[in-house]
């Protein structure tokens, strides 16, 4: 290894024009190797957006709701449904069984109802909730429960599995 003094002896581009210029076209290399690098991260990100809004078109279908021409995306943690169903509960069932995924925080809900009807209210389970209280609290009867649970199906497999934080239908009576 041999040591020099930087800066002394001759140039290896004649000018300081020169000099200005090869450092001006690395800059610019070095921008679009990094514009590059991140169209290569967007379009990833697109990929991984479009496979995720795959498994959650499945998870509509798997549990059984039926939704014609049925397409989700999917970006920046919104689900965007769309699709014609046949009644407002259908809708409502898919707007909770894909926000109740961890990695969606909002719906976008584009379904088409053939046949509208009232809409029913959404609850957030808090800490101590049974369907039983739930239900005492919108229609005056722990007893209506089943209705509740009946509202959520297929969503719920039990009427004493309900955790905080996740989101039920309560239909109207």
């Amino acid at each position: 290894m041999f040591d020099f003094v930087k800066g002394i002896g001759s140039k290896l581009f004649g000018s300081d024009e020169e000099e200005a210029k090869a450092k001006a076209e690395a800059e610019a290399k070095a921008a679009a190797e990094a514009q590059s690098e991140a169209e290569r991260k967007a379009l990833a990100q697109r990929y991984a957006d479009a496979a995720f809004a795959q498994s959650l078109a499945g998870v509509v279908t798997n549990l059984g709701l039926e939704v014609e021409g049925l397409k989700v995306e999917y970006s920046d943690h919104v689900a965007t449904v769309h699709g014609q169903v046949a009644s407002n509960e259908l809708r409502e069932k898919i707007i909770l069984a894909l926000g109740n995924i961890a990695q969606v925080s909002q719906v976008d809900d584009r379904l088409e109802v053939v046949t509208p009807e009232p809409e029913a209210q959404f609850y957030v389970v808090k800490k101590g909730d049974t369907l039983s209280k739930i239900a005492k609290e919108y229609y005056g009867d722990f007893k209506k429960y089943t209705v509740i649970f009946e509202a959520n199906k297929p969503m719920l497999k039990d009427p004493d599995l309900i955790y905080p934080g996740q989101t039920l239908r309560i239909p109207p009576l």
